[in-house]
């Protein structure tokens, strides 16, 4: 076993049966485990390879050639801000993500850079595709496959484009690939209050180095705990695949450390600190692509605009998003209230409603993010063409905010306009907010 498996193992290991003894010893089964026991059977059904050690086994689709040849149509115009990801998995019998990325390499020619294995490739994009919870609304393959789908135009920008090794490429995409890989479909608040596994596991300081915990972790408990999961769980099937096994054991090393700084870039509780340095460098004029870690800056940049994306795509697109997420926000509301415990922001069905939930999400998180991306574009068509949709997009859920309030919570179902990553207090992907859908 490796090193980082090997921690990971062993303190789940350990966490698991300290939770069983203290459950024989006390004879009880109060309202955390209910809970914790609930999300478990999704867990160990649906878990990472990381902790089961299974290697999925590809399943034969069969495909009318007609969906084959709208599916290959598709992918000639992947690089096109209205692309389809819904169409898309459709007519790919659901491996959107798979196919796009194994297009994507070919595309950029990562393949043959680094002289990757196709088969090798393929079973490695499976276990990522396999290890989203199909069953979240929100936090599943299509939505890594829509991420990746925009880290790709994200990277064709003329101002990024030129300056990108094969590299930066292939961690732009797999960092967006397995961004919210194994996302058990709630927020990090609610692993930590129910005691959840995961939060025990980053919780447990003994599981990692100190300088792992400086570094990723903050030195703060519970800080990340989705993030660091999510890149745990991709370097684990990275290793158990060996994809890059035939490559220096230093460069492997330091794509993993890269991908871990790439995914732990979309907390949004360090949106305000990736903005304020990108204005930083914007106002003093002083980014220097042609050096690694600026690069690596703006890649991190182009990840965290792919993740909350949605308001800027065409609203029809962008109305699917928001209420898939908005549906799973109600669905860890739902939970909550079964267990009797305090719903969280945004997660009550019959509060918060979906237009004001994305017009908070747009005004202070979307909105001030993309506005200085245009500015590094130059204003670039993709970004004038992004904010255009985000304003039109904003506009309609105004008008349907009234009815929503007339009509009740849930108003009427045509709900989503924004869809984007959490955007409730404390979460992985939203800042702590002020009132619903606001950010600091």
């Amino acid at each position: 076993m490796n090193v980082i498996y090997k921690k990971y193992y062993l303190c789940s290991r350990r966490i698991s049966n300290a939770e069983l003894n203290d459950t024989t010893h006390s004879g009880e089964i109060g309202t955390k485990k209910k809970v914790k026991r609930l999300l478990s059977f999704q867990r160990y059904f649906h878990a990472s390879r990381l902790l089961r050690g299974i290697i999925p086994q590809a399943p034969l689709h069969l495909l009318d050639e007609d969906y084959l040849g709208q599916a290959r149509h598709m992918l000639s115009k992947v690089g096109t801000w209205d692309f389809d990801i819904f169409l898309f998995d459709r007519l790919t019998n659901g491996n959107s993500l798979v196919t796009l990325l194994c297009h994507l390499f070919n595309t950029h020619g990562l393949i043959h850079h680094f002289k990757l294995d196709m088969v090798t490739l393929h079973r490695f994009l499976v276990m990522v595709q396999e290890d989203y919870h199909s069953q979240n609304p929100y936090h599943n393959a299509v939505h890594a496959a829509d991420v990746t789908q925009a880290m790709h135009c994200y990277l064709k920008e003329p101002k990024l484009a030129s300056f990108l090794t094969p590299l930066d490429i292939m961690l732009g995409l797999l960092a967006a690939a397995a961004h919210d890989v194994d996302h058990p479909g709630v927020n990090q608040p609610f692993l930590i209050k129910t005691n959840h596994h995961l939060a025990n596991l980053y919780q447990a300081s003994e599981c990692l180095d100190v300088a792992e915990q400086r570094q990723f972790l903050g030195g703060s408990k519970n800080m990340s705990v989705l993030e660091n999961h999510h890149w745990r769980s991709t370097i684990g099937m990275l290793r158990e695949s060996r994809l890059l096994a035939h490559l220096p054991k230093e460069m492997t090393q330091d794509i993993e450390q890269q991908l871990g700084s790439l995914i732990l870039a979309t907390d949004i509780n360090r949106q305000n600190e990736f903005l304020t340095r990108l204005k930083a460098h914007l106002h003093n004029k002083d980014l220097r692509l042609e050096d690694v870690h600026d690069r690596h800056f703006m890649l991190q940049i182009a990840l965290k605009c792919a993740d909350i994306c949605n308001p800027c795509r065409i609203w029809e697109m962008s109305k699917q998003w928001s209420e898939r997420v908005c549906e799973e926000f109600y669905r860890q509301g739902d939970l909550e209230q079964k267990f009797e415990l305090e719903i969280s922001p945004l997660c009550n069905q019959q509060k918060d409603s979906i237009p004001s939930i994305q017009i908070g999400f747009m005004t202070y998180i979307v909105e001030p993010l993309f506005r200085e991306w245009a500015r590094f574009t130059g204003n670039s068509a993709l970004s004038e063409s992004m904010l255009g949709h985000l304003a039109h997009n904003k506009a309609q859920w105004k008008s349907l905010l009234p009815k929503q309030h007339r009509s009740g919570a849930g108003g009427d179902g045509g709900g989503g306009g924004g869809g984007g990553p959490d955007p409730r207090p404390g979460t992985e992907d939203e800042e702590p907010t002020g009132t619903e859908g606001d950010a600091a």
